[in-house]
């Protein structure tokens, strides 16, 4: 499976070093020296990471075969992939991969179907579950375990405890009516509380 780890942004210095905006919550593993990575457009790649280096809260990264700035700009916008595999899983048992939820079944405690996880999105303050209701409407969901109480991959599902006015109000009777009878999923009882989306 490939999934997008960085973008390449505008050229470090005159040695043909770069920035990037990193994807990946595990940059050290992804982006370490000796990486080899595919990109987008195919034709800048693939580029294997020779150095990295933190600079000023940004990651720089140097790859092989590019020596200048001219060569370093041109790569400017590429995206960098990298090869997962769709197995692996991550270090903490709490947190996910972004392809283990996409797709999963978003659902009150009652059993009231929300809709279908379409994306990720990984915000400065917390990571967002982009949610597509059944009529096509989309709402985003804050990944933390006090709304996101239980994450099962085994049934393709996401149980949620939305505060007031997450859900929109065509589903406001239906939220109401699971506040009542789902207290225990909400207080933990048997409830797996996930931890934040991982890009790869």
């Amino acid at each position: 499976m490939q999934l997008v780890v960085a973008r390449i942004g505008r050229a470090h210095g005159i040695k043909g070093e770069v920035t990037v905006e990193v994807r990946t919550d595990e940059p050290e593993l992804r982006l370490a020296p000796g990486a080899v990575l595919a990109t987008d457009p195919a034709a800048a790649g693939p580029l294997t990471i020779e150095t990295g280096r933190v600079h000023s809260g940004r990651l720089l990264l140097r790859f092989e075969g590019v020596r200048d700035r001219t060569a370093a700009e041109a790569l400017r916008n590429t995206l960098l992939i990298a090869e997962v595999d769709p197995t692996e899983l991550p270090e903490e048992p709490e947190e996910f991969y972004d392809h283990q939820l996409v797709d999963l079944d978003v659902v009150l405690a009652d059993g009231t179907e929300i809709g279908r996880i379409t994306e990720i999105a990984h915000l400065p303050s917390q990571d967002l579950l982009i949610v597509e209701r059944p009529d096509g409407a989309e709402v985003m969901i804050p990944f933390v375990e006090e709304i996101v109480t239980e994450i099962d991959l085994e049934e393709q599902r996401a149980v949620i405890v939305p505060p007031p006015g997450l859900i929109d109000e065509s589903q406001a009777v239906i939220a109401s009516a699971r506040d009542e009878g789902a207290t225990g999923a909400a207080e933990g009882e048997g409830a797996d509380a996930p931890g934040t989306g991982k890009d790869a």
